[in-house]
């Protein structure tokens, strides 16, 4: 008892760690990161994967994560899946995790919170592993926008929308891109600039190969539109991005929304896409024991909500909340950002109210060049963004979003692959 008594003291004596030294010191129950992956991001309707339902896309994920991570299914105890259009996503999970390899007891199940359904999945996982639910367990965000999007399909019941709030909630997410470019004065030009480069960095990194190491290749059938003709085909590379974008071709496409304003387009919004991402986690301990490849740690994540009229601008409030629960400074502790495009204007917005250093924000291009596809943004931006990291040699990850009805989610990830 002394001894301990004496320790507490000189804790207290003693200087406290940096928010930075906290979270990278390596401790046996961290929960770890062993393999991050995704397909690639395909033009919703039209695109590689416009004939490829959504059950297969996940079959076909699950099984590349079983490849790569070369671990005995019998291990992953259980697979969250962020989704947002299908109401049909915990019946898709479970039946494409048994035709994939992994055994009976393998749970599974499904998460929805719009835009942040991928990092609400990973931070499901990761919550059990620390608790000690599960040792082993795999996130996945999964969408096919092809298949359908997030649209109410009735207003809600008159009690409910009373309240001003309640009823901005079925505002559509162009009115509410136009509410933050109107209300914060983020002119048509600033978004459409902003757009520019995020196209002329997404062009860049594909270019470079950057993507490479992020992406599985798909096989799957594709149908010629005209013939009906089917054939198989490897999706390799995001189909997004658009070679030569400048602003001046973006300052020439009409509003999309012009019921609601003249500034967002499809030029400067994010794209209606197809895809899905995969993060495998453990604590440490259970990653040595299995020879895993420890590729990052998980430090936290967190949601934050404002008023639904201006969801746009979510990551301004739950950034600051995330950091200050780990001591963190935005400017001097964080070295790559990942924030959703979902719109220009809550881009520019969040660049511009965090201060942000935009050579650390969205390096390889974000989802106005590379797609949104609604459920697996949230676990791509952690691929994408390690991966990043790795190229840089840097640390600290920070990922954020916006989401429908009002709401902003952040998460915080070490790489340690330096």
């Amino acid at each position: 008892m002394a001894s301990e008594r004496l320790s507490s003291i000189l804790s207290h004596l003693s200087p406290t760690k940096s928010g930075v030294a906290t979270i990278t010191t390596k401790n046996p129950d961290d929960v770890v990161i062993t393999l991050a992956i995704r397909t690639p991001l395909a033009k919703s309707g039209k695109g590689g994967f416009k004939d490829t339902p959504l059950d297969y896309l996940v079959y076909s994920l699950l099984k590349r994560v079983l490849e790569k991570s070369r671990l005995d299914p019998q291990l992953i105890e259980d697979i969250c899946m962020g989704n947002v259009s299908s109401a049909k996503a915990a019946y898709i999970v479970r039946a494409a995790s048994l035709g994939a390899g992994f055994p009976v007891t393998t749970g599974g199940s499904s998460v929805n919170r719009f835009c942040s359904s991928g990092l609400k999945a990973v931070q499901d996982i990761a919550n059990q592993i620390s608790m000690g639910s599960i040792d082993v367990g795999l996130a996945i965000g999964a969408e096919s926008m092809t298949e359908g999007g997030d649209r109410l399909e009735k207003p809600f019941h008159d009690e409910i929308i009373q309240n001003s709030e309640a009823n901005d909630c079925m505002q559509p997410m162009g009115q509410t891109s136009e509410n933050v470019g109107k209300d914060f004065n983020i002119s048509r030009e600033a978004q459409d600039k902003y757009a520019a480069e995020s196209y002329q960095r997404a062009e860049r990194a594909q270019k470079a190969g950057w993507f490479d190491e992020e992406i599985v290749p798909i096989s799957t059938i594709l149908k010629d539109p005209k013939t009906g003709e089917e054939k198989r085909v490897s999706i390799t590379r995001d189909e997004g991005p658009r070679y030569g974008t400048t602003f001046e071709s973006l300052h020439k496409i009409r509003p999309a929304f012009p019921q609601f304003g003249d500034r967002s387009t499809g030029g400067n919004s994010s794209q209606v896409t197809d895809g899905a991402a995969a993060i495998l986690l453990m604590k440490r301990s259970k990653a040595i024991e299995l020879n895993q490849p420890i590729l990052a740690k998980f430090v936290g994540a967190t949601v934050a909500g404002l008023a639904p009229r201006i969801m746009g601008i979510g990551p301004t409030i739950a950034i600051p909340k995330l950091l200050s629960k780990f001591n963190l400074n935005l400017h001097t502790d964080i070295d790559i950002i990942e924030i959703n495009e979902a719109f220009a204007s809550m881009a520019v917005y969040c660049l511009k109210t965090l201060q942000i250093d935009h050579a650390k924000m969205n390096v390889r291009g974000g989802a106005i060049a590379l797609g949104h596809p609604l459920g697996a943004t949230g676990a791509r931006q952690i691929v994408t963004g390690l991966s990043e990291c790795r190229r840089q040699k840097k640390k600290i990850l920070l990922t954020s979003m916006c989401i429908g009805t009002g709401q902003g989610m952040a998460g915080l990830f070490v790489n340690e692959q330096l």
